[in-house]
């Protein structure tokens, strides 16, 4: 103990990391040695399963996850822009944006995909295009739109208000100088943040079994589930959990350049 106080602190703080990392290494290698790995392949990387998944894993699974992604994100992005507008203007339709941001951000997503899924259909009659996959993707835009409106909103009040003074003053109108001169900036603030919301919302179209799907409708985890309970086996699972990583991967990492890259401190 009189050795370790008559250190200085950086020396202690280095000893201390060096010693989480001896025994961080220590429980791997404990781990390592006891684990029963023949039956750890068998069960959750058996090649065989995997052979059967290939190449429908990717061709179907994976291009339906990032289709869905995609069409909700973009579907989503323009909502949000549309709601935060509106917040930010104010009067009747500024509270109709707020009462619509907090209804389904309040609402969990695997709720409002149930919803548009069934609900909408029984109560009004009406059957949403695409059918239970169009509602699906439908009830993520909406989540999606909630979400991305407040991250916008932020955007916007992030601009500098000396900007919409000098538009102003040029003769523009609010909504000239909302569209030409706010909007751009505001997005340009939001992409860091906003590429986090498009990885979330990859993880969250598993989220669309709650809505059914045929064979050529299946996402990744719909896709995964299915054939873990034909094999008896989850391989299926880690193969999903592995093309999830090689997707969200590189999203994440181009979050964080983005941001590195707008911050104005740097």
């Amino acid at each position: 103990m009189g050795i370790l106080s008559s250190l200085k602190p950086t020396a202690r703080q280095r000893l201390g990391r060096a010693a989480s990392y001896a025994v961080g290494l220590l429980v791997i290698l404990v781990v390592v040695l006891l684990a029963d790995w023949p039956t750890i392949f068998k069960q959750f990387a058996n090649v065989e399963v995997a052979a059967k998944m290939w190449p429908n894993i990717v061709l179907i699974a994976l291009r339906n996850t990032l289709l869905y992604t995609i069409v909700s994100f973009v579907g989503g992005s323009l909502l949000g822009v549309l709601l935060a507008v509106l917040k930010v203007a104010g009067g009747p339709l500024g509270w109709f944006a707020v009462a619509f941001i907090e209804l389904f951000r309040g609402i969990p997503a695997l709720l409002t995909i149930f919803a548009f899924a069934f609900v909408v259909p029984i109560a009004f009659g009406f059957q949403i295009p695409g059918g239970a996959v169009g509602a699906g993707v439908l009830g993520l835009i909406v989540v999606t739109g909630a979400y991305s409106a407040e991250i916008i909103r932020a955007g916007i009040e992030a601009v500098p208000p000396g900007q919409q003074e000098a538009a102003r003053s040029l003769g523009m109108t609010s909504g000239q100088t909302m569209g030409f001169v706010v909007l751009p900036q505001a997005l340009r603030i939001v992409i860091p943040p906003m590429t986090n919301e498009l990885v979330m919302l990859l993880k969250d179209s598993s989220l669309l079994f709650i809505a059914g799907n045929t064979i050529q409708t299946k996402e990744l985890t719909s896709f995964a589930r299915d054939a873990l309970s034909v094999n008896a086996n989850a391989t299926p699972l880690m193969m999903a959990a592995l093309l999830y990583l090689i997707v969200t991967l590189p999203l994440t990492w181009l979050s964080g350049q983005l941001e590195k890259k707008l911050d104005p401190k740097r």
